[in-house]
């Protein structure tokens, strides 16, 4: 047996039991969105009041979310399930990366990426039902600069749409057609690509790009009909690297991406690696990572994370 297969043995048996103690994790501010409330009231019905209990995080007054998941592992919960959107269960697995517990996503954002790749209902109490029928099953997932992501992390426009987004968000409240007006007035104000020098597997190369989209979401790429599926299951990155220089390019290529039209080569370049090494002609560059984003230092480095992170898998999604 080797290292790796070690590293990556789940605490959780593969086909552990459904759960029986569960800890539901919602953002405090998310609770007082009587939608959100709602959705989770409906959920814990499901869970069963028996066996789910619910903890508030409150990260607007910089409580670590470690300090939650541990008091929910204290607790004797063997299934924490993030309740949120795809910020939150990026939050949650991070703190849940290698610990003696299952992870599982109670969709409540405006995209649920990772809850869909999951096959996950995006209504609550369906999903609930969902996780409560469920396998445990070990991954590793994407780390930026130590920061566990779920689906994507990024570099140029991405993030710079996910800025304005959200002051859109603040004036006209969280509704799809408001993430596609704030990727429209993204471009309005684009100048011009990124300098960065890539060293991916150890290979180097210089570009000039207005998008690096680094991704661990087979879901979310073939929702979008881009390449790299593949690459995920071999433990892999899959780099997209934008090929837009102007407005013009970036209005082409949005449209080919909502059309699922957009091609490898013409659109974007596409390269699978392990690790990769991003350096920007910038100090400091704006980085997202699952609909999060903040001002990071270069350089960026992507790594695959050592250890495992246990998800409860529904037992009727496809592999």
């Amino acid at each position: 047996m080797t290292d790796q297969t070690l590293a990556l043995q789940a605490p959780v048996p593969l086909e552990a039991a459904e759960p029986q103690r569960i800890a539901v994790v919602m953002n405090r501010k998310s609770g007082t969105n009587s939608r959100d409330r709602d959705a989770v009231d409906r959920a814990m019905e499901v869970f069963g009041r028996d066996r789910a209990t619910l903890y508030h995080w409150a990260p607007k007054k910089k409580q670590p979310i470690a300090e939650v998941v541990g008091r929910a592992l204290e607790d004797g919960a063997d299934t924490v399930v993030a309740a949120g959107g795809d910020g939150t269960a990026m939050a949650v697995a991070g703190a849940m990366l290698g610990k003696p517990a299952a992870f599982a996503v109670l969709p409540l954002g405006t995209f649920n990426y990772f809850a869909r790749g999951l096959g996950l209902d995006e209504d609550p109490a369906g999903a609930a039902q969902g996780i409560l029928n469920s396998r445990a099953h070990p991954i590793r997932v994407g780390q930026v600069n130590g920061t566990v992501f779920l689906n994507n992390a990024s570099l140029g426009i991405y993030p710079a749409v996910l800025k304005q987004r959200e002051s859109v968000y603040a004036r006209y409240g969280r509704r799809r057609i408001m993430a596609h007006w704030s990727l429209l007035r993204t471009f309005l104000k684009f100048q011009r690509p990124m300098r960065l020098t890539i060293d991916a597997d150890c290979e180097r190369f210089e570009t000039r790009t207005p998008l690096l989209f680094v991704s661990r979401s087979a879901y979310q790429l073939e929702t979008f009909g881009l390449e790299g599926a593949g690459a995920i299951g071999k433990d892999a990155f899959a780099v997209l690297i934008g090929k837009g220089r102007t407005r013009a390019d970036l209005f082409r290529t949005a449209l080919r991406l909502c059309t699922q039209t957009a091609q490898e080569g013409r659109d974007y370049d596409f390269i699978e690696a392990r690790s990769l090494t991003v350096v920007s002609a910038k100090k400091k560059t704006l980085l997202a990572y699952d609909g999060e984003k903040g001002l990071a230092p270069s350089p960026f480095e992507f790594r695959m994370s050592d250890a495992a992170l246990t998800i409860r898998l529904p037992r009727e999604a496809p592999a």
